[in-house]
C-alpha cells in the first residue's frame, strides 16, 4: 500500500515538472529563435536578466485563457503568454511582468490581464516597484471587449499606484493601439533601437486616412520619442542594455513614496573644491557652455545618470548624488537654445520636479536662463499655459529644494526657475550671476530710451540738411552710448548682489564651493516638514 502512495505522489510530482516545463516553452523553440534572431532576448530571459540571481518567484504560472471562440479553446498555454512574480534588485523587492511574444503575440486577454491587476495591487500593498517589460501586439482580437476591459483595469492600477511606487515600463517590442496608454502614465520608459516601437495608430491605418507613407521606425521608433515626442525617457542598443539602465535607474529611488531612496557609501570628499568651476562661466554673457561640465564637477565621483537626454536639450535633467545621498537635478542648459524655456523644456522639467517630489527627493537646479523663447509658435502652442506647469511644478514641491544661478535668471524664467518666492530652502548664486528683469541689452533701449533719443538728436543736428539717417548709421552714432549704458545697467542691476540685499538669494559664493554648500545645505534639511493647504488635489494647467 505505502509503495502505491510512493507512486502516486511521485506521479504527482512528474506532473507538476511536466506543467512546469510546458509553461515555461511559451509559443515554442521555433518562435523564440525567430526573436532571436531578431536581436531580442525571450520574455522569461529578460525576467532572469533583470533580477538578481536566483531571486524570482513567479505567479500565475499555470494561467490559461478562458476564450472558445475561433478555435482558441484548442489553443491553450499555460501563462498565457505573460510571465508575472516578484523577485529583487540590489536586494529590495520589486515586481514584473514580461509580455511574451511568442505567445499569440503577446496580446492581451482577459486572464493575463487579471495576472497582471493583481501583481500591481500587491506591489502597492506591500510598497515595491512595478517594471513592465512591454512587446505585444496589443489587444487579443478574438476575445473582443474582454480584453480592452483588462487594458482599463490596468490603467486604473496605473492610476492608483502613481505616487506611491515607482513604475517603469521598458518597451522591447511593439507596443500599439490602446496599449500605449499603460507605459504612458507610469513614471519613466525605456525603449530598445530598432526592435521597439509605440504607436496610437499604425502605418497602414496612417496611409488609409491620411495618405502619408512613414516607417514603423519614423513612426513611433525609439529616437523618435526619445528626441520629437518626449514620450520616452531612455533608449537603449539592446535588451541587455535597456535592462541594465532599469538596474542603474532604481538604483536612485526609493521602494515607493514613504521610504528614502537607498543612500550610497561615498569617498568623494564633501568639502571637494574644484578650482575650474571659479573659471567655467565665459566673461561674455553670450557665450555658452555645457551645464552638464558643471553638474558633474559638483555631484558625487563626477556622475550624472540623464533622463530624456534628447528630448528638449535646453533643459537637463536626471539623478545624482551628494555625500551617498539621490538628489534630483534641473539645469538649464546654455550649450542648446542658450538655455531658454520653452514648452517642451518646461514639460520636461514639470513632470520630473512632481517625480522626485512625488518619492521624497531632493531637488537641486542649477540656473541660467535668459527668458522664454519668443516667437508666434511657441505662443500658439501655449507656452503661457506649458510654463505654468513648471512654475506649479516647483510650487507645490515640499522636497528639500535648493537653487544655484550661475548666471543669467532674467524675467518671470527667473521666477519659474524655482526661485525663493516659491519656497525653495536654499538659494546661493556665482559672482556672475544676473539677476533681472530683462537682459542689459534689452533693458537699455527702454531705461535709457530718452537718453539715446538724445543723442541721435544732436547728431541729426550737425548732419547734412535733409539727409535722413540709414538704419546701420544711427546704429553706429549709438554704439558707443549704448554700449556705455549696457556696462551700466550691468554693474547697477544685473548682478547677485541687489537681489541679496533684499534675502532673495542666501549667500553669493565662490563657484568652487558649491560642493560643501550644496552638501551642508542638503544635510540641513533632511528632517524638513512642510505642509499643503488640505484639499482633495489641486488643479496643475495640464
Amino acid at each position: 500500500m505505502s509503495d502505491v502512495k510512493t507512486t502516486k505522489k511521485h506521479d504527482r510530482l512528474l506532473e507538476l515538472t511536466a506543467r512546469h516545463a510546458l509553461a515555461e516553452e511559451g509559443g515554442g523553440a521555433e518562435r523564440r529563435e525567430r526573436e532571436t534572431k531578431a536581436g531580442k532576448m525571450s520574455a522569461r530571459e529578460r525576467v532572469l536578466f533583470l533580477l538578481d540571481e536566483g531571486t524570482f518567484e513567479e505567479t500565475d504560472k499555470f494561467v490559461t485563457h478562458r476564450a472558445t471562440d475561433f478555435g482558441m479553446d484548442e489553443q491553450r498555454v499555460p501563462g498565457d503568454g505573460f510571465i508575472t512574480g516578484y523577485g529583487r534588485i540590489e536586494g529590495r523587492v520589486v515586481f514584473v511582468f514580461a509580455q511574451d511574444f511568442t505567445v499569440f503575440g503577446g496580446s492581451l486577454s482577459e486572464t493575463n490581464a487579471a495576472k497582471i491587476v493583481k501583481l500591481m495591487d500587491m506591489a502597492v500593498k506591500v510598497g515595491a516597484p512595478i517594471i513592465g517589460l512591454n512587446d505585444s501586439g496589443g489587444a487579443r482580437i478574438q476575445e473582443g471587449v474582454v480584453s480592452l476591459a483588462g487594458y482599463t483595469d490596468i490603467f486604473l492600477r496605473n492610476t492608483l499606484a502613481s505616487g506611491v511606487v515607482p513604475q517603469i515600463s521598458a518597451i522591447l517590442g511593439p507596443c500599439a493601439g490602446g496599449a500605449v496608454y499603460s507605459p504612458a502614465i507610469t513614471d519613466f520608459t525605456l525603449m530598445t533601437e530598432k526592435t521597439s516601437y509605440m504607436f496610437v495608430t499604425g502605418p497602414d491605418v496612417i496611409k488609409t486616412v491620411t495618405h502619408e507613407d512613414v516607417t514603423k521606425d519614423a513612426l513611433g521608433g525609439a529616437m523618435t520619442h526619445n528626441e520629437i515626442s518626449g514620450v520616452a525617457h531612455f533608449m537603449a542598443h539592446d535588451d541587455a542594455e535597456c535592462l541594465a539602465m532599469v538596474r542603474e535607474l532604481l538604483s536612485f529611488l526609493p521602494s515607493n513614496n514613504l521610504d528614502d531612496a537607498p543612500r550610497k557609501a561615498c569617498t568623494d570628499p564633501v568639502d571637494r573644491a574644484d578650482a575650474a568651476l571659479d573659471s567655467i562661466v565665459p566673461e561674455e554673457s553670450n557665450q555658452p557652455y555645457d551645464i552638464k561640465d558643471v553638474i558633474c564637477k559638483i555631484v558625487d565621483d563626477a556622475y550624472f545618470f540623464e533622463t530624456q537626454e534628447h528630448f528638449a536639450r535646453n533643459i537637463v535633467v536626471g539623478f545624482a548624488r551628494m555625500d551617498g545621498r539621490s538628489v534630483g537635478i534641473v539645469a538649464n542648459q546654455p550649450a542648446f537654445l542658450a538655455g531658454v524655456l520653452d514648452i517642451n523644456a518646461s514639460v520636461k522639467a514639470a513632470r520630473f520636479v512632481r517625480f522626485c517630489d512625488a518619492f521624497n527627493i531632493p531637488l537641486i537646479t542649477f540656473e541660467d536662463v535668459p527668458g522664454f523663447l519668443p516667437g508666434t509658435q511657441q505662443e500658439h502652442g501655449g507656452i503661457i499655459r506649458h510654463g505654468a506647469k513648471l512654475l506649479y511644478a516647483f510650487a507645490e514641491a515640499t522636497v528639500p529644494k535648493m537653487t544655484v544661478i550661475t548666471r543669467k535668471a532674467y524675467g518671470g524664467a527667473y521666477c519659474v526657475m524655482s526661485s525663493k518666492h516659491l519656497r525653495t530652502d536654499v538659494n546661493l548664486a556665482w559672482p556672475t550671476a544676473e539677476i533681472a528683469v530683462m537682459g542689459p541689452e534689452g533693458a537699455v533701449n527702454i531705461v535709457y530710451k530718452r537718453e539715446l533719443e538724445e543723442v541721435v538728436k544732436t547728431a541729426q543736428a550737425v548732419w547734412p540738411q535733409g539727409k535722413a539717417f540709414t538704419e546701420e548709421e544711427k546704429l553706429a552714432i549709438l554704439a558707443e552710448t549704448r554700449a556705455e549704458k549696457i556696462e551700466e545697467f550691468r554693474e547697477r542691476f544685473a548682478n547677485p548682489y541687489v537681489a541679496a540685499e533684499r534675502g532673495y538669494i542666501d549667500a553669493v559664493i565662490k563657484p568652487s564651493e558649491t560642493r560643501r554648500r550644496l552638501c551642508a545645505a542638503l544635510d540641513m534639511l533632511q528632517g524638513k516638514r512642510e505642509t499643503m493647504p488640505k484639499r482633495k488635489h489641486g488643479n496643475i494647467p495640464l
